[in-house]
């Protein structure tokens, strides 16, 4: 495993209801050497039962519980969401971890990164998605391409630990990238100026943010440029204000 691998990578698994499946992925976590588990609002019932799952101990009593995906990937500077694609319209580039290109997007990161499984039944909704930079699937047969949660999760992990090419060492990257709060702030105030400038109208202020919120994670800001565009935001809206 590529050295800080195991620490920078996080798995949030979002409503998930099935203890079978969150005790499966605390499984495939700790086979692998991963230890950050999160999740969001996930069935109270299923969250108890699953601590009792054999060999995923440590891993969920780490588990760290959350309200919204918001706060569960605000201190990642990478989001990737998971997806079987099936017929819905995605804005996102998707990627497969077993390429090298999918592999070395995270494996070269500084910050942390977040792995983003959704619901056992319906998956990762519109909404999840527009927090995440890009997509990741995995070439299932289009016969059967839904898998099983745990599953899902293990062959994710296995992907990344098994690289060939990675170096003993993290790449160096020259920007720390921003994180997923702060990409939320630019997100908020550029959406107030859209709103205060007539680009865009109260009732059409939800699916304009989702928009933004999606090309801020596809512009890769780095954290200097995500407080720089902040800060040139905030001062036209208030010069907008005072006019």
């Amino acid at each position: 495993m590529p050295a800080g691998l195991e620490t920078s990578v996080r798995v949030i698994l979002v409503r998930t209801r099935n203890p079978l499946n969150i005790g499966a992925v605390a499984r495939a976590m700790s086979n692998f050497g991963f230890l950050h588990l999160r999740v969001v609002r996930p069935y109270e019932v299923a969250f108890r039962e699953a601590r009792s799952a054999v060999g995923a101990a440590e891993v969920l009593a780490r588990a760290e519980k959350f309200n919204t995906v918001a706060e569960a990937v605000a201190d990642c500077t990478l989001v990737v969401g998971t997806t079987a694609v099936r017929q819905r319209e995605l804005h996102h580039s998707i990627r497969r971890l077993d390429e090298a290109e999918g592999r070395d997007l995270i494996t070269s990161q500084a910050g942390p990164v977040a792995l983003l499984f959704g619901s056992e039944k319906v998956g990762l909704s519109n909404h999840d998605l527009t927090y995440c930079h890009w997509l990741l699937r995995v070439p299932t047969c289009e016969a059967n391409i839904s898998m099983n949660l745990g599953q899902a999760v293990a062959v994710c992990l296995y992907e990344l630990v098994r690289n060939p090419n990675m170096q003993s060492e993290p790449q160096r990257v020259e920007a720390v990238r921003a994180q997923a709060k702060d990409l939320d702030r630019l997100t908020t105030v550029l959406t107030e100026a859209l709103l205060s400038s007539g680009y865009t109208t109260a009732e059409a202020l939800p699916s304009s943010e989702e928009k933004v919120r999606r090309l801020m994670r596809r512009l890769n800001l780095s954290a200097a440029d995500c407080e720089l565009l902040l800060g040139m935001l905030r001062q036209i809206v208030r010069m907008r204000g005072a006019t």
